[in-house]
C-alpha cells in the first residue's frame, strides 16, 4: 500500500468513501513523476520566458471583504466591466464574465486580444423583471441575449504593470445571443442557421489559435426567448482576429451542459478534446478526431472537430466508451420508447447526456473544468460538489491515460485533492497551470451558501494554487496542498484564470458580485467600487506583481 501522510489521508476522507477506496489502492502512486528536464521542455513548448513559482507568495487568509484581496506585493486593475464601451461601434462589455483567453498581437506579452465569456443575465441589474404572466418584452429579450455570449476586447499593458482596455478599438467586437451561427457535424441538419450563443461558461483554445466557448445552462434563456433548446448546449468556435470567420457550433462534440473544452494531441497526431458536463450526476467526455492535425493547415484544422468519435468515461472499468449509434441501440434493445428516440448519430449527440449513461458512462459530482497537464498529459477534473451524495466540498480528480496517450481508450484515476476544512478550499471550478506545474483553481461556492453553515470557514470564494509535482521550492509532501492567493468580492465567484505567455499578468474574471441582492437600491456588493457606479458590475481584472 502506498504511504500517505496524515494531511493526504484527511484530504481523501474529505471527499468520501470512494476517495478513501482510491487511497487504499495506492492510485496516488500512478501519477507519472515529472523530471526537471520535462518541465523545461514544457516551458519551451509554452514559450514561457519568466518562470513563476506559485509558492513565492505568502498565502492570504480567507476574507469576507467586498473586494479582491491579494498577497502583499500584488495588485489588480479592472480592465473591463459590464456596460463599458469596447470599440468604435459603441458595443458594450457583456454581463457575468467567465472564461478568459489572451491572444497576443504580434507575439506581444502586453498587447493582445482578450476573449471573455458572458454566462447569464440578471432581472435585477440588466433587463428587468418579467410581467405578471412571467413574460419578457421583445426589448428585454434582446437585452438578455446581447449581454451573453462573448466579448473580444483589445488590451494593453505598460512597463509599470498597468493594464487598460482600448475602448475605441477597431478590432474589438461582440459575439452574442444575437449573432448568427452555423452548425457543423452529424447534427448540422437541425438548422441551416441558429440564433446566437449564450450561457457561455468556460472554454479552451485550439491549436490553430481560435477560441472554443462552452454553452452550459441554456434552458432559462431558451424559454424566455422561445428558442429551440436543441440549438444550444454545444461547443462554439470563434476566431478573435477574423470577423469574417464563420462562427460555428460543433455538434460532433455532443450537446450537454458544457463547462469547458481542453484540447491536446494524441500520440499519433489526432485532436483530443476533454469536456465536463456541469450537472450533478453527470459524465466526463473525450472527443477524438478521425483526421490528424497539420500545423501548416491553420484554421482548416477546424474540420477535425466535425468528424470524429465522442467517448464517455466509465470510471469503474477505466474505459472510454464510444458514443456511437450502434452502442446506444444495442444498450436499449427491447425498450420501445428509447428505440423510437435514437435513430441516427445526430440523435445520440443531441441527447448526449442521456445517451452517455445508457451505454455505461459514470455519473459524477458536477464535472466542471477539465484541463490537460502540459507536463505529463494527465487530466485534471474539477468535481465541484454534489450534495445529493454528501460531497459538499468537491474534489479534483486526475485521470492517467494508459501510455500517457490522449488517444488511449483505457485509463486509471486518483483523487488528487479534496475540498473541505482540512484543505482550506471548497467547490473547485476553473483550472489552469503555470510553468512550474502549479495548478491554479478558483472556487464556486454558491451565493446561497457563502459564509454560512459548513461553508462559513471559507468566507468568500477565492483562487488557490496547488503544486502538482515536487521541485526545488516544493517538497513531495506539499504536492496536493492548497495555498490561497486571492479572495473575491461579496457574493462573487472568480472565474477564467489566464496568464499572459510570460506569466507576468494573470487575467481573472469576477462574476456575479452582489448576486444575493433582492432590492436594486440596496445591493449586497458594490464592486468594483468605481466612481459613478450605482450597481455592482461583473468584469475582468489584471493581476500583476509576479
Amino acid at each position: 500500500m502506498t504511504e500517505i501522510n496524515r494531511r493526504k489521508f484527511l484530504t481523501y476522507v474529505g471527499t468520501g468513501a470512494a476517495a478513501l477506496t482510491v487511497a487504499s489502492t495506492g492510485l496516488g502512486g500512478l501519477a507519472p513523476k515529472v523530471e526537471a528536464k520535462g518541465r523545461d521542455a514544457a516551458n519551451n513548448l509554452f514559450g514561457f520566458n519568466k518562470k513563476v513559482s506559485g509558492l513565492t507568495f505568502k498565502p492570504i487568509e480567507p476574507s469576507d471583504a467586498d473586494d479582491v484581496i491579494l498577497p502583499k506585493g500584488y495588485k489588480y486593475e479592472v480592465v473591463a466591466a459590464y456596460g463599458d464601451v469596447i470599440n468604435k461601434n459603441d458595443d458594450t462589455f457583456g454581463f457575468n464574465s467567465d472564461f478568459t483567453q489572451y491572444f497576443p498581437i504580434n507575439g506581444s506579452n502586453n498587447h493582445g486580444l482578450l476573449w471573455v465569456n458572458h454566462e447569464y443575465s440578471s432581472d435585477i441589474f440588466v433587463q428587468g423583471k418579467p410581467d405578471s404572466n412571467g413574460k419578457y418584452s421583445a426589448k428585454q429579450i434582446e437585452q438578455m441575449l446581447y449581454v451573453q455570449g462573448g466579448s473580444i476586447i483589445e488590451v494593453k499593458g505598460d512597463r509599470k504593470g498597468g493594464w487598460k482596455m482600448v475602448s475605441d478599438s477597431t478590432i474589438a467586437r461582440r459575439v452574442s445571443g444575437l449573432t448568427p451561427f452555423t452548425l457543423t457535424g452529424p447534427a448540422s441538419s437541425l438548422a441551416k442557421e441558429v440564433k446566437g450563443t449564450f450561457a457561455n461558461c468556460s472554454g479552451g483554445k485550439t491549436l490553430w489559435n481560435t477560441v472554443l466557448s462552452a454553452e452550459e445552462n441554456y434552458e432559462d434563456t431558451c424559454e424566455a426567448a422561445n428558442l429551440d433548446e436543441r440549438h444550444y448546449g454545444w461547443i462554439v468556435e470563434v476566431d478573435p482576429f477574423d470577423p469574417d470567420f464563420q462562427v460555428r457550433k460543433h455538434t460532433a462534440l455532443g450537446r450537454f451542459h458544457h463547462e469547458n473544452a481542453a484540447m491536446g494531441l494524441t500520440n499519433d497526431g489526432r485532436i483530443a478534446v476533454y469536456m465536463g458536463d456541469d450537472v450533478k450526476d453527470a459524465c466526463v467526455y473525450k472527443y477524438i478526431s478521425h483526421g490528424k492535425y497539420e500545423k501548416s493547415a491553420g484554421r482548416e484544422n477546424s474540420k477535425l472537430l466535425e468528424v470524429g468519435t465522442l467517448y464517455v468515461a466509465n470510471m469503474k472499468k477505466g474505459q472510454w466508451v464510444a458514443m456511437t449509434l450502434e452502442n446506444v441501440r444495442e444498450a436499449i434493445k427491447g425498450n420501445a420508447e428509447l428505440e423510437a428516440k435514437y435513430h441516427t448519430q445526430a440523435d445520440v449527440l443531441v441527447y448526449a447526456d442521456e445517451a452517455s449513461k445508457i451505454i455505461g458512462g459514470t455519473p459524477t459530482d458536477r464535472p466542471e473544468d477539465v484541463e490537460i497537464s502540459p507536463f505529463d498529459q494527465t487530466i485534471f477534473i474539477a468535481h465541484t460538489n454534489n450534495d445529493k451524495h454528501g460531497n459538499f466540498h468537491g474534489h479534483i480528480t486526475r485521470f492517467i491515460e494508459d501510455n500517457n496517450n490522449l488517444g488511449s481508450l483505457t485509463f486509471d484515476f486518483e483523487i488528487f485533492a479534496a475540498g473541505g476544512k482540512q484543505s482550506g478550499f471548497s467547490a473547485p471550478d476553473n483550472l489552469t497551470f503555470d510553468s512550474q506545474a502549479n495548478l491554479w483553481t478558483v472556487t464556486d461556492i454558491s451565493s446561497s451558501s457563502l459564509n454560512k453553515g459548513i461553508h462559513k470557514h471559507f468566507k468568500n470564494n477565492g483562487l488557490f494554487v496547488i503544486p502538482t509535482v515536487a521541485y526545488k521550492n516544493v517538497k513531495e509532501e506539499e504536492v496536493g496542498e492548497a495555498y490561497q492567493f486571492a479572495s473575491g468580492p461579496v457574493d462573487a465567484e472568480m472565474t477564467g484564470p489566464c496568464f499572459t505567455p510570460d506569466e507576468t499578468t494573470l487575467f481573472l474574471a469576477i462574476q456575479h458580485p452582489g448576486e444575493g441582492t433582492k432590492d436594486a437600491n440596496n445591493p449586497t456588493s458594490m464592486w468594483p467600487h468605481r466612481k459613478g457606479d450605482t450597481m455592482p458590475r461583473p468584469g475582468v481584472i489584471a493581476i500583476t506583481g509576479f
